[in-house]
This record gives structure tokens, C-alpha cells and sequence, in this order.
């Protein structure tokens, strides 16, 4: 029988904000976004706590729920895992390939579990679906679009969820992916690429205009990141009414070659954090939209799902936070010393060291 999380309930008394309620392909979902920023469009909801507190003049009572896990566990049955499961749910970076390489055992192992729903979730930005397709195919994989979902797409698909108004535009700090899925959706957009090249010069009594229409900033990992775009980002959320500050991921480290780690998206997010003083709207893992979306997608049960991922706090937080089996490979970021570090919270159900570990394990039992 497979591992799964262990819980402990401690009742004190809470009273949680009311998570955002949307609606995809005529079903309700409750949606949870990563923010503590305020917003017109939204309610945002996290993490539910209901805190009390017992003073001298008064007492109330409140209730807390928390979640403990046991130790992450080996993968040592994967014929039990496969069967426990509809629906695997892959990351990219770090389990599928490095930068433009592709991880021993990838192809090998995807025909082995393609009698399962395959999704492959990723939170680099930088690509379309379309895009990501083509990368796929020039790795020698067979993956359809409608099997790729990135960040980029979360960013559009969660601004027309919210009805994004038609009369406003979407500044971008990013690449072409963030473009071409603003595109597909219809929605007018600026920045991006084009704005890598534009430099500020100042000089005294110089003011920077920006779009009175922005109503968005979306902000994902960009190569050509620049003051320009700092500062135009900052102008757009500090001054324009309502506009909001999403973010497609906030991955310290990203995979651009598989020779070393390089600053990831979450390093663009955090300078206009910084600037602006406001916390950023993530839609990308480990926040649930996605998740939440491929549940309604495909008609998936969550508890039906295996996240396979190679990062603790992003891809692995995402499945525990959509009620997932999780299955963390250490082919990326984590290492075995970082999950099994005392300073770390976040375990998976299962690990393995890459998900070609399938093969083997299957071979072991025949």
C-alpha cells in the first residue's frame, strides 16, 4: 500500500478568508493564488489559517489546521505507484531535460507510462505551448500542445478568467511566450523583448511617462531585463489604479545549459517587488491555478494525480497543495542532503534519483 501524508488536526479557532471562486468550462473551482496584495479583481487565500488569541479583558476562541508529513520514502514499487494513478503530471526543467538535453531514459520512460493522461507543467515563461511543442519534437518526443501547459499560458488564461477589461493592456517583462499566449487570448499588450534595448537617460528634471491603460503587469524570467523595464513596471503598478502585478513563477534558479544553475524568473519578480512594495500575484506553480485548470481541463480527480517534479518548493508544494501524490526526482535542483536536510518541511511521498528509475524498478519485478 502506497505511503501517504500524515496529518494532525489542532483545533484553536480560525476563520480563513474566502478563497477566490471561478469558473472554467462551466464548473466551479476554488482558485488559490500566491499574494498578500490587495486587489480589486480578487480575494486572495493562500494558506488558511484562523488565529486566536486569549487576552486579559477578553478570550475567543479559534481553530488552527496544520499538516505534518512523514519522511519522504524511496521508490522502490513503481508498478503500485502507476496503478494508484490516472494522470501523471510532469515538470520540464530538471526531470524531462537540461537547458537543450534531454535526461537519460526520457523517451524509454514515457512510452512506458503513456497508458496513463501525460501533462507536462512548466514554469519557464520564455515559450508558448506551441513553442514548447516544437522543443519536444526536436528532443525526439512525442507530446501534443494540448499536453504542454506553461506559465506563460497560466498568465493569460488566469486574466481571462477574471475577464480582464478589453480596454486595458497588459505590460510585459518577459519573452516571447508571454507575447504570443497574450496574443492567442486577445489581449493588447507592450514591453516584452522589444524593450530590451531601451536605456534612460538622466538627466535633470527628466520624468518617465508610462500607459495610462496598463492594467496588468505580468513579470516572468527575461533575459533582457533591464533599468527600463524596472522602472516602467514600477510607474504601471504604483500609479495606475487597480493595475495588477502578476508573476509567472518566482524559481530562484532556472536550467539555460545543463552545466550550471543560472538566476531564474524570480529574480526579475523580485526587483519590482522591491520597487513597488507590493507582493506579486504568482499564477505558476506552486500556486493552484493550474492545477486547478487541468483539473477541469481534463476532468481529472486530484487524488488521481502523481506530480513529478525535481523542485521542493515549487513542484512538489504544487501537488501537496492540490491533494496529489508527489514523486520527487533528483535529476534538478534538490539534492538528497537538501530533502533529507532537518531545516527542510516540504517531503514528497516518494523520491527517486531520475524518472527512468521506472524502468529499472519494473524490470527488478518481472
Amino acid at each position: 500500500m502506497l505511503g501517504r501524508a500524515v496529518t494532525a488536526s489542532l483545533s484553536i479557532s480560525v476563520t480563513s478568508p474566502n478563497p477566490l471562486s471561478k469558473s472554467f468550462f462551466g464548473k466551479t473551482t476554488n482558485t488559490h493564488l500566491s499574494s498578500s496584495s490587495e486587489n480589486p479583481f480578487f480575494t486572495l487565500s493562500t494558506l488558511s489559517w484562523n488565529i486566536s488569541r486569549r487576552s486579559s479583558s477578553r478570550s475567543s476562541r479559534m481553530e488552527k489546521s496544520f499538516t505534518t508529513r512523514a519522511s519522504a520514502q524511496p521508490l522502490t514499487n513503481a508498478d503500485e505507484l502507476i496503478d494508484s494513478v490516472e494522470t501523471f503530471i510532469f515538470d520540464c526543467d530538471g526531470v524531462i531535460w537540461k537547458g537543450d538535453k534531454l535526461i537519460d531514459g526520457v523517451p524509454e520512460t514515457l512510452d512506458l507510462l503513456r497508458s496513463k493522461r501525460l501533462v507536462f507543467v512548466t514554469n519557464n515563461s520564455t515559450k508558448s505551448r506551441k513553442q514548447y511543442g516544437k522543443k519536444f519534437e526536436t528532443l525526439g518526443l512525442s507530446v501534443s500542445e494540448e499536453e504542454i501547459f506553461a506559465s506563460s499560458f497560466a498568465a493569460a488564461a488566469y486574466l481571462k478568467s477574471i475577464n480582464f477589461p478589453k480596454d486595458k493592456k497588459v505590460y510585459v517583462i518577459g519573452e516571447d511566450g508571454i507575447l504570443k499566449e497574450l496574443e492567442l487570448a486577445g489581449i493588447q499588450y507592450l514591453g516584452g523583448p522589444a524593450d530590451g534595448d531601451k536605456k534612460i537617460e538622466l538627466k535633470p528634471g527628466f520624468l518617465m511617462e508610462h500607459d495610462k491603460d496598463i492594467g496588468a503587469v505580468v513579470v516572468g524570467f527575461d533575459r533582457y531585463f533591464n533599468y527600463y523595464k524596472i522602472q516602467y513596471g514600477t510607474l504601471c503598478i504604483r500609479e495606475n489604479p487597480g493595475c495588477l502585478f502578476i508573476a509567472t513563477n518566482r524559481d530562484a534558479v532556472t536550467h539555460l545549459t545543463d552545466a550550471q544553475e543560472w538566476a531564474g524568473g524570480g529574480s526579475m519578480v523580485g526587483a519590482l517587488g522591491g520597487s513597488t512594495q507590493r507582493e506579486p500575484l504568482v499564477v505558476g506553480k506552486p500556486s493552484t491555478f493550474m492545477m486547478d485548470y487541468l483539473a477541469n481541463e481534463f476532468g481529472i480527480q486530484k487524488s488521481q494525480i502523481c506530480m513529478v517534479g525535481d523542485r521542493l518548493d515549487t513542484d512538489i508544494l504544487f501537488g501537496q497543495n492540490g491533494g496529489c501524490k508527489t514523486l520527487l526526482v533528483l535529476s534538478g535542483v534538490t539534492s538528497l542532503s537538501m530533502l533529507q536536510s532537518p531545516n527542510n518541511s516540504i517531503q514528497p511521498d516518494f523520491y527517486t534519483n531520475k524518472i527512468s528509475d521506472f524502468l529499472s524498478l519494473k524490470a527488478t519485478t518481472v
